[in-house]
Formats: structure tokens, C-alpha cells, sequence
């Protein structure tokens, strides 16, 4: 008989060793994840500010807004891209240029279009840098070596087809248009001081 140090365990009878084993758990049926990246103005790179989970693009795009601009972050513009469609490099150590740990030299065929975002230092998002246009990931990759110049390492380089990232429209603009003012919100437009104040004075 199974012997163990917990004494309910001791009351079930468990044999030393079961005849049949054990019934495996059933694959979770989970959400996909997707990365969201924000434009907070204009002319600004799109930074990445965190996961969604998702049944589809769609949806990835309707939770990230809902998650990454509200309560009072800007945002002009948003992007959603499957995380699984991410090529991501290595990390680099000690101000090290990750692009020099790629060797070879870039193929100059034009025939996909990739997303390029650098991360310089840890503890930071990852922000878009450009496009490239290449014949694979590895490819682009040698493409944005040489076509991004760098003042500073580059610590980690994620590339993304540019037909796999789900992008707001000009016309989408408006969706984040809210009221500046929600005085609802504020105690003060209640006054509740002057309800206590006139109940008290009631009272004496």
C-alpha cells in the first residue's frame, strides 16, 4: 500500500503501483498571443507596449486598443502582429552590436517586404526602425544591417512580413477620440461637502 506523510493520502488505499496509468490531461484550448504596438503622434516609430491573447486578428486589434490606449494614453496610430510571425534574433551582451553576430552579405532581391524593430537597451520596448525589402527573414536581417545606420548597439531585432501585421487606417483615427473633460468623474461636481455642510447644520 502507497504510504505518504499526508494521512488522507494513507485513508484512500493507493496501491504501490496503479495497473492502469494515469488519464493525461486534454491540450488547453488557449487563445493565440499577438504583440501590439502603439503610435503615440505622428511621425513617431510604433513602440511595442505588450500581448494580447486572441481568437483572430480582429479581435487582437479591438483588446489591444481597449488595453493599451485608454485612461489617458495618446495614441495616433496601432498595429497588431501574431507573435508566432515574429523572427526574433539572438541577445547581444555588453553594448554589443547584435547585427555583427550576423555574417554574409545582404542578396538585394525585393521580392518580400519586412517590418524591422530594434531594442537598444534592456528593460525598454522594442521600436520600428524601417523597411527592407529581401527574399527571407535571414535575408532581411542583412538588409537592415546595412540600411540602418546605428549611433548605438542594437541589443535585439525582431523582423515581421509587412502583410502579416494588422494595421489601424487613416479613417480609424476617430476611434480614440474621447471626451477631454469627464467631469462625472471628478467628487467635486458633486458637491458633496455642501450636502454634509446643509445636513449638519439641519441637525444642530
Amino acid at each position: 500500500m502507497l504510504q505518504s506523510l499526508d494521512p488522507r493520502v494513507n485513508r484512500l488505499g493507493l496501491p504501490n503501483e496503479f495497473d492502469t496509468p494515469m488519464p493525461s490531461k486534454e491540450a488547453l484550448d488557449q487563445f493565440e498571443t499577438y504583440e501590439a504596438f502603439v503610435q503615440v503622434k505622428e511621425g513617431k516609430p510604433f513602440e511595442h507596449v505588450g500581448i494580447v491573447h486572441a481568437p483572430n486578428e480582429e479581435m487582437a486589434f479591438l483588446f489591444a486598443k481597449e488595453q493599451y490606449s485608454r485612461r489617458g494614453m495618446f495614441c495616433n496610430s496601432l498595429c497588431v502582429v501574431k507573435t508566432e510571425n515574429i523572427k526574433v534574433s539572438p541577445y547581444s551582451e555588453n553594448d554589443i552590436d547584435i547585427y555583427d553576430s550576423f555574417s554574409g552579405k545582404y542578396s538585394g532581391s525585393t521580392s518580400e517586404s519586412f517590418e524591422v524593430f530594434h531594442l537598444t537597451k534592456r528593460g525598454k520596448q522594442h521600436k520600428y526602425e524601417g523597411n527592407v525589402l529581401a527574399k527571407d527573414y535571414d535575408d532581411a536581417i542583412l538588409a537592415a544591417k546595412e540600411s540602418f545606420p546605428r549611433d548605438k548597439a542594437i541589443m535585439n531585432v525582431w523582423i515581421v512580413k509587412s502583410e502579416d501585421i494588422y494595421v489601424s487606417d487613416e479613417e480609424d483615427r476617430d476611434i480614440w477620440d474621447t471626451l477631454k473633460e469627464k467631469k462625472y468623474r471628478d467628487a467635486i461636481d458633486y458637491k458633496a461637502s455642501d450636502k454634509i455642510k446643509a445636513f449638519k447644520e439641519e441637525q444642530a
